[in-house]
């Protein structure tokens, strides 16, 4: 939307600092504010970090780190933001005091995002007079690279500020989907969580080592995955007949009936460390800061490559 121009983020954590990268790199003033020691130069750093990225996808005019301005008081930082990005820790009670702080503080036409990833706005908002600007604005890490926002309002969120945040979002390159109606934990974070779920009881039944689960899914429907929902991937699958083509019939019989046998799991001290002892044992030899690298350089260009394939 073009009337938001200055963007206040409200603790300046790994999703935050990302948050601030991504506003910085389309032309935005950002104003940050963080209590922890250090912040400020975690969050310059952080953002130095993710610039080399944002400029392979493409800076917008005007672009630039200099922008960027770090106050001591959540009250300077909100005091002349058009649009405002909360990102602190998820503890209901916390995050109500934090709002009813940003509520009273902010312009009154600010619109009011939390990337919160499980809690609900409506309780959120509870006590606060401004609850129609106040809405979820949840992205998926790291929000400079991943264009993936989930947003729903509360129940007196008002449909003018939904669309103001769906606009503003858009206009960041971001894939926003709107809600119906709030649940904890929103879509896509129980939709892994499913899968998370099944991954450690797995591993935890010795159906096989850690990092064969991992490969079952990175090289395999993962693949797909990063390119089509389970929904379309289903309908390819079914060939000429589609989605329709399953249901009724034995393949999708048998489906669901392994759903009846999806695994409940609880990680306790004993599976924690075989969890741990995986992961350790499945990047031995691999350098976790050049594989964050790899990473994020193989997502630029899935990213790229999606919207020449009209994926995007």
């Amino acid at each position: 939307m073009t009337d938001i121009r200055r963007v206040a983020v409200i603790s300046t954590g790994v999703i935050g600092a990302s948050w601030a990268a991504l506003f910085l790199a389309h032309g935005l003033d950002v104003t940050a504010t963080d209590p922890a020691p250090g912040a400020e130069t975690a969050l310059r750093a952080s953002v130095a970090a993710a610039w080399p990225a944002l400029t392979a996808l493409g800076l917008a005019a005007g672009a630039d780190p200099a922008r960027l301005r770090f106050v001591a008081t959540l009250a300077e930082a909100v005091a002349e933001a058009d649009f405002v990005q909360e990102n602190g820790p998820e503890d209901l009670a916390l995050k109500q005091a934090l709002f009813a702080r940003l509520d009273a503080a902010a312009q009154p036409e600010a619109v009011i995002a939390s990337s919160s990833s499980s809690l609900l706005m409506t309780e959120v908002a509870r006590e606060c007079p401004g609850a129609a600007r106040i809405l979820l604005g949840h992205p998926f890490n790291p929000p400079h690279l991943i264009p993936l926002v989930e947003v729903v309002g509360g129940a007196r969120t008002s449909e003018d500020a939904i669309a103001r945040a769906i606009g503003f979002y858009r206009r960041l390159g971001k894939h926003p989907i709107r809600l119906k109606r709030e649940i904890r934990g929103h879509v896509a974070n129980r939709l892994q969580a499913a899968l998370w779920q099944e991954a450690f009881h797995l591993l935890a039944e010795g159906v096989a080592d850690l990092a064969d689960i991992d490969a079952a899914i990175a090289q395999g429907p993962g693949l797909r995955w990063a390119l089509l929902g389970p929904f379309l991937n289903l309908d390819l699958s079914g060939g000429p007949g589609g989605i329709g083509a399953f249901f009724g019939k034995p393949l999708w019989n048998a489906t669901e009936a392994l759903w009846a046998e999806l695994g409940r799991v609880r990680v306790d001290p004993a599976l924690a460390e075989l969890v741990v002892a995986g992961v350790a044992a499945e990047l031995t030899g691999q350098d976790k800061a050049a594989l964050v690298a790899a990473r994020d350089a193989a997502l630029i260009d899935l990213l790229r490559r999606k919207r020449e394939a009209g994926l995007g």
